[in-house]
């Protein structure tokens, strides 16, 4: 994973390229041992679930986000334009 988050060099588009299909692996991996399957299908299960549960558990929303910010490039916010006024 590591390595794949060096590739990417903090690019979203890379970021999909290399880290994605690596935390995916990953995630097919543990999720097989929950019963959920190992496929791109069990994937999206898991997340469904566990999104339903991030708003009624402070922990497993922690989690969510740490584990989303494991793949994810960190976002930056766009300057805010005050002082540009429109004329």
């Amino acid at each position: 994973m590591e390595e794949a988050r060096d590739n990417a060099c903090n690019d979203m588009g890379k970021m999909l390229q290399f880290v994605l299909p690596v935390a995916t692996q990953i995630q097919q991996d543990v999720i097989k041992s929950y019963g959920f399957s190992n496929d791109g299908e069990g994937v999206l299960k898991f997340a469904r679930i566990v999104k339903t549960y991030e708003g009624q558990d402070p922990e497993i929303a922690a989690m969510s986000a740490k584990l989303k910010s494991m793949f994810l490039p960190p976002m930056m916010v766009p300057p805010h334009s005050a002082g540009i006024s429109a004329s």
